[in-house]
């Protein structure tokens, strides 16, 4: 989650020249060049996605165009250019922060000064209601994509400023003539990966791209998955991390959301808020998603296969409280579970329906009443209810509202399972569930990753948030072509550390 920078490997070898610079940034589709001299010896350089270009075609151009006679040399330009702002330099490293901060470079043919013109605009990318409001973090940044392509890519642009940020343009839907933009990081992302979703996009026919999520649809691996195997974010900030460890993100005109490709599992359950508390606090509140995940999935069936099949195992101490519960409710527990299941999916349903006051008053007034009143009249039993309350909480926990959703629906075959096998069923849904995930791919990457294949090392940021001294490499299965993301800190290594007393 933050502003990327060359590996300083990168430059030891070989100093970037401004020609190599702009080489870089003509891969990009938002780079644009103009020629307002007649002899086409003059050339303005520029990123559209991060410039006025109201400035630059009412003042820049018309003034160049006007006193072309007059123009001999680089230095003319500040005389008849009526922009504040204007800077000669040889420096190329300086030209290139200039240009990915929204300033217009002008060069003369065969000439190594160049001439930067400040063409930012204070206000693009921003707007009065640009905050998440699905990914929201206490801490942190809040600015969220918006529906405007051209903002979008400026807001990435702004958070990573290198010309080897890449965009390629495309067009998607018969009728909808949508454009599509894949963003990465030239040198760092796998190539292999930018191609596939290249050939997959002019693969594809659809009539009409509504929104990314139907994109997603059309790209990915396997259809017939209630997993999501592209991860979507309205978050800027999430979506410059993807860039920077090497993975490809995809946005869309009209649609406020960017997904990444490709992912794992474990991505799902990582929230941006962890990079930003203390790696002990990340780590804690990560684990507890994770806890709260699979309480979500396999509380309400083991449940049901207790009662039914293995009652045996309950300790005696809870054997009467459970007995007292359910005296007088008529129905097995497995209707039990169903009837509250369906309740409890019909409140968020309903809740998710209504404006969002009046769905915030069903789902609390709905909740309890229909709470107290199925036990009043012993449907169910109120540990049950206690049981179903907390595994619905729980699901909320996870990060991605896809992802919870799909925890949500996995509930339900495991409660048949158990319903008709017991315990014997529940391990053979758990088995077919893994057995589901380990086929599953992302971009042709396993999902399960770094669960199986065995990665060792991206373990270390998956379960628990790692301190950033240990995650300076970037994931081994996005096989990135630069391995590091950073050199580590020596600062907090007591044996690194120096009394000066």
């Amino acid at each position: 989650m933050f502003k990327w920078k060359r590996n300083p490997s990168e430059s030891q070898d070989k100093p970037r020249m401004l020609e190599d610079i702009l080489q870089a940034a003509k891969k990009s589709s938002d780079f644009q060049e103009y020629s307002p001299l007649e002899n086409g010896r003059m050339t303005i350089s520029c990123f559209k996605t991060m410039i006025d270009e109201t400035l630059l075609r009412r003042s820049l151009l018309p003034a160049i165009k006007e006193n072309a006679g007059d123009i001999r040399t680089l230095s003319d330009i500040k005389k008849y250019v009526p922009i504040e702002g204007i800077e000669l330099t040889e420096d190329a490293i300086e030209a290139e922060k200039k240009l990915n901060a929204g300033y217009g470079l002008i060069q003369f043919e065969n000439s190594r000064k160049c001439v930067l013109v400040n063409l930012t605009d204070p206000i693009k990318g921003l707007r009065q209601n640009n905050d998440t409001e699905n990914e929201f973090s206490v801490i942190g940044p809040k600015i969220g994509f918006i529906e405007n392509l051209d903002t979008n890519l400026h807001l990435l642009r702004n958070l990573i400023a290198t010309t080897d940020l890449v965009f390629e343009e495309y067009e998607m839907g018969s009728f909808s003539k949508t454009k599509v933009v894949i963003a990465y990081i030239n040198g760092v992302t796998n190539p292999e990966f930018v191609q596939t979703v290249g050939q997959r996009i002019k693969n594809t026919d659809f009539n009409v791209i509504y929104d990314n999520t139907i994109i997603e649809q059309l790209l990915s691996d396997k259809t017939s998955t209630p997993f999501p195997l592209f991860l979507s974010t309205e978050r800027v900030d999430k979506a410059a991390h993807s860039l920077s460890i090497g993975q490809v993100v995809l946005l869309s005109s009209g649609s406020c959301y960017a997904i990444t490709a490709p992912v794992s599992i474990l991505d799902f359950f990582n929230s941006p808020e962890d990079y930003y508390t203390s790696w002990i606090q990340g780590s804690f509140f990560r684990l507890i998603r994770f806890f709260g995940v699979s309480f979500s999935v396999f509380a309400t069936p083991i449940y049901i296969a207790v009662l039914t099949y293995h009652y045996e195992i309950i300790p005696n101490d809870l054997l009467g409280p459970i007995i007292f519960s359910r005296a007088n409710v008529p129905f097995p527990p497995f209707l039990e579970v169903l009837f509250l299941e369906i309740t409890i999916e019909l409140l968020r349903e309903a809740g998710a329906r209504l404006p969002s006051k009046i769905g915030q008053t069903l789902g609390i007034v709905g909740g309890i009443v229909i709470g107290q009143a199925t036990v009043e009249a012993a449907l169910t039993s109120n540990i049950l209810l206690i049981i179903v309350a907390l595994s619905a909480l729980s699901s909320f926990t996870t990060p991605i509202y896809k992802m919870s959703n799909t925890v949500r629906l996995l509930r339900f075959p495991l409660i048949f399972l158990a319903a008709i096998w017991g315990g014997y069923g529940l391990a053979v849904g758990v088995i077919l569930l893994f057995g589901h995930l380990l086929r599953l791919k992302s971009l042709g990457s396993p999902y399960m990753v770094p669960l199986f294949p065995v990665r060792g090392k991206g373990i270390g940021d998956s379960f628990i948030r790692a301190p950033y001294s240990n995650t300076s490499q970037r994931p081994g299965y996005l096989r990135s072509l630069i391995k590091k993301k950073y050199k580590p800190s020596e600062q907090n290594d007591p044996s690194k550390n120096i009394n000066t007393e």
